[in-house]
């Protein structure tokens, strides 16, 4: 098993994508209904991201350092 077992793209936008639609809820809950307006921005690059392959936040993850896709089977341990 390697050190470095840093989550890929593939697995992060829709992760980070989620929590913002949970912190969206909780704004429209606490505060107002323009709030909503993230959970629109939030679900546009999320399409844009199933049907194009890249979004807003694929670019600043890929100039982080994260990888783009999963480890290779060679590094896998589920055997």
């Amino acid at each position: 098993m390697t050190a470095n077992r840093r989550w890929p793209i593939d697995r992060l936008v829709p992760v980070l994508a989620a929590t913002m639609v949970l912190l969206s809820i909780a704004l429209v809950l606490a505060f107002s209904t323009w709030w909503l307006l993230l959970t629109a921005f939030v679900a546009a690059n999320l399409m844009l991201y199933g049907i194009v392959g890249w979004c807003p936040m694929t670019l600043l993850l890929r100039r982080l350092g994260v990888p783009r896709t999963g480890y290779p089977a060679t590094e896998r341990t589920d055997r």
